[in-house]
């Protein structure tokens, strides 16, 4: 019996395919050179929030927390993640988003879908709410199954009782610490190969079905 879902955020609970690529549009900015330099191993998660948080501070020196927050306001949720979240609710399912996107946009999703618990990365901020251009990990990009182990230990739960729903190669890790790995609108034929459910279609009460 199914006692926690866990969801990444970009392009599952988030109708983007990534927070820090929508600040990215904002500004008018790309982080391909960056991007690139961290799949080739040589830069770490740390350094490729640093460089991300700097392409941002040049346009606005006196970038703050709210300016941020602002931007990602009109991040839309996914068709169905309403419905989804309180039917889970409902049947008194826990939820947590894990995702190594933007802490702020998976704060105000948790708050208005009423999850329960979520971890993503930010930023460390001045007295004034200003980005100082250091970053706040709590999720690698590759290690969210560590997250997945973790609220599970808190809850007191096992694997078989968590499902993990995820859209990218980055999630897998979550589907090998939980009993069923949904692939919602995969991104890659590695997510698509290691779930147990794939759905193609972007409806997220779909996955309802599997829980």
């Amino acid at each position: 019996m199914t006692q926690l879902v866990v969801f990444d955020m970009d392009g599952v609970l988030a109708d983007t395919e990534s927070s820090w690529a929508y600040v990215h549009g904002h500004f008018g900015v790309n982080n391909d050179h960056s991007l690139k330099a961290y799949l080739d191993g040589e830069i770490d998660d740390e350094e490729f929030i640093r460089r991300d948080i700097d392409l941002w501070r040049k346009k606005d020196p006196a970038l703050s927390m709210d300016s941020i927050r602002r931007i990602l306001a009109d991040v839309p949720t996914m068709n169905g993640a309403s419905e989804t979240v309180a039917e889970l609710r409902r049947r008194g399912i826990r939820t947590a988003i894990i995702s190594a996107g933007i802490d702020l946009l998976a704060q105000r999703l948790a708050v208005e879908l009423r999850i329960d618990t979520f971890f993503a990365n930010g930023f460390v901020a001045d007295c004034a709410g200003r980005l100082t251009g250091e970053g706040v990990l709590n999720v690698r990009l590759a290690e969210k199954g560590e997250k997945v182990g973790m609220i599970a230990d808190q809850l007191d739960i096992g694997r078989e009782e968590i499902v993990s729903v995820g859209n990218s190669r980055y999630d897998t890790p979550m589907f090998d610490a939980s009993g069923i790995g949904i692939a919602f609108c995969p991104a890659d034929d590695e997510v698509r190969g290691k779930a147990d459910v794939v759905v193609e279609e972007k409806d997220l009460r779909i996955i309802l079905e599997s829980v």
